[in-house]
């Protein structure tokens, strides 16, 4: 039951998105919350993607049925029943994460919040995800506002560090994904879902995800001039570094071994970035 409860609500997103929210707080200069407050931050971001997953598996179960990869997802199985009672659930988690957030923080911690719940459930899932490829890049914003909402909750304003660091979340996202999706073609191919590779081919979407990673890895390393010393660069270069030679030899070789290896390489990239710049708050802290 846990492990279908996970698989539901998409917990290990929630996981990173909660992550980026808190990586997002600390890095932007403000007030300093409390223990309960960061707590709330935190929790009130998890539900809410939570909320967008358990809602992108209820809508999505026919596409789900087709794929390989989302082929033992529990509407899928049938361990759990799909009924009105599980949109309830959702839309209940929903709000408390967004009316949590507003009560303990700020209205715009509580906007971003809901922005990045619904760009995923409803901008990628209704009205993007089975109509066009650029659904990844629209809907992936959903990640952007989760690191909006972490500086929100310390300063509403914000300043170029956490803006910027949203933009890393927004062009992450399609270099992720459509790694993925090179990697599962097949399987969007048999869910009808026009995925960049499934439209433009192995090849021209590695090209694609090559070029936005280049642009991913300059940006992230923008920070460093506006405050982030030479540890967060670190993490930036290091990772951005690994991310861009997987993506080369994804290039060469759009296989689908090598483009999960691009998949996971993002993964790297992403961490890598993120503890470099908890880190460099620490020690400069």
């Amino acid at each position: 039951m846990v492990k279908q409860l996970i698989s539901l609500f998409k917990l290990r997103i929630g996981v990173v998105m909660m992550f980026t929210a808190l990586v997002a707080m600390a890095i932007t200069p403000g007030r300093s919350l409390g223990g309960w407050e960061m707590l709330v931050l935190a929790v009130a971001v998890l539900i809410s993607a939570a909320a967008a997953g358990a809602f992108n598996q209820y809508y999505e179960t026919d596409l789900d049925a087709r794929m390989q990869r989302t082929g033992d997802r529990p509407f899928v199985t049938g361990r759990f029943h799909k009924s009105p009672l599980w949109i309830v659930l959702i839309l209940l988690l929903l709000a408390a994460g967004v009316i949590s957030a507003a009560w303990v923080l700020n209205g715009a911690t509580a906007l971003y919040i809901f922005l990045g719940a619904f760009f995923y459930a409803v901008v990628y899932t209704v009205w993007l995800k089975r109509r066009t490829w650029m659904n990844i890049v629209i809907g992936g914003a959903s990640g952007s506002f989760a690191v909006l909402a972490g500086a929100a909750a310390v300063n509403p304003a914000m300043d170029a560090v956490p803006i910027l660091l949203a933009l890393v979340l927004f062009f992450w996202t399609p270099s992720h994904f459509w790694s993925l999706a090179i990697a599962r073609h097949a399987d969007y191919v048999a869910a009808g879902v026009p995925m960049l590779p499934v439209v433009v081919g192995d090849r021209r979407a590695a090209q694609v995800v090559l070029a936005n990673t280049l642009l991913l890895v300059s940006i992230s390393i923008l920070p460093f001039f506006y405050g982030m010393s030479w540890i967060y660069l670190a993490g930036a270069v290091a990772g951005g570094g690994y991310f861009i030679y997987r993506n080369l030899q994804m290039v060469f070789h759009p296989t689908p071994k090598v483009a999960m290896g691009s998949f996971f390489a993002s993964l790297v990239q992403l961490v890598l970035l993120l503890a470099g710049a908890v880190i460099d708050v620490s020690v400069s802290g």
